[in-house]
């Protein structure tokens, strides 16, 4: 099994590399072992694929449980783990801060934080707190002994807030605070992604997966994207199939849909052995 510094200095090289590399999302230490197997080269975790699993909602599981699940990953695989750590579990700075420490501890080698504050009646941080929150989460990761990658997020997106021009002025702002990614999810066109591409000197990560969006990894390395995610979507196809093969038992009283896949215990374990 590698070392945790190990992992830091190859998760580092993934971002160095002109080709964008693809970092899926496991919810659950089998997808994990999984996606490892089948020749991923890094790995992030999903909050609202954990919260489901879990029978939660999306960010509600806990800094506790979240860490505790990442301490099982980072345990279970011998690839370079990183974290969506929500918005760092609290307002504060401070909080942020311990965040990455704990993060560190859990075997991870990155997280990111977002400026999301969860509630809805005021759903984005004003800029001034949330730049002081990616520093202390910075300085926090600095402090370590192995280059733990910290990526900045800016929700704006994925909060029917589609101001590119602010979305663009935080992400330099995290830049200039010591993020190392920058990532604004839900972008849709090759103009969006390539403006914030142009307007960083970072490497940027982008959320595939959307609806309506058909961007290929070739033609987001080609607009200089350097990691490209998922999210919660896994975790999404899977549980579509489920629900699909449980309604149809319930309905119907038929079982077509779990007749019909090809994928047997055995055939799964191989992608676990």
């Amino acid at each position: 099994m590698a070392t945790q510094a190990e992992k830091a200095k190859a998760f580092q090289a993934l971002h160095e590399r002109k080709q964008a590399f693809l970092i899926p999302n496991p919810w659950d230490i089998g997808t994990a072992k999984m996606l490892e197997r089948l020749g991923f080269e890094a790995l992030a975790t999903t909050s609202m694929g954990f919260a489901l699993s879990i029978g939660k909602q999306d960010n509600a599981a806990g800094r506790e449980a979240v860490l505790a699940h990442a301490s099982d990953l980072t345990a279970a695989s011998n690839l370079p783990i990183s974290a969506d750590l929500e918005n760092g579990f609290g307002d504060a700075p401070a909080t942020a801060a311990e965040t990455i420490r704990l993060a560190a501890q859990a075997g991870l080698v990155g997280g990111s934080i977002e400026d999301s504050t969860g509630r809805p009646e005021n759903p984005i941080y004003e800029m001034a707190q949330a730049v002081e929150r990616v520093r202390a989460a910075a300085e926090a990761a600095k402090s370590l002994p192995f280059p733990f990658l910290l990526t900045a997020r800016a929700e704006n997106f994925l909060h029917n807030r589609p101001d590119l021009k602010d979305t663009i002025r935080r992400l330099q702002a995290y830049q200039e605070a010591g993020a190392n990614v920058l990532y604004a999810p839900g972008l849709r066109t090759k103009e969006e992604i390539s403006e914030v591409v142009r307007s960083v000197n970072r490497p940027v990560n982008v959320l595939m997966g959307l609806k309506g969006v058909s961007l290929t990894l070739e033609e987001l390395s080609a607009i200089g994207v350097r990691r490209i995610s998922v999210g919660s979507g896994l975790y999404r196809v899977a549980l579509a199939a489920f629900l699909r093969a449980a309604r149809e038992m319930k309905d119907a009283g038929t079982f077509t849909a779990m007749s019909n896949e090809p994928l047997y215990g055995s055939d799964i374990g191989k992608l676990l052995a």
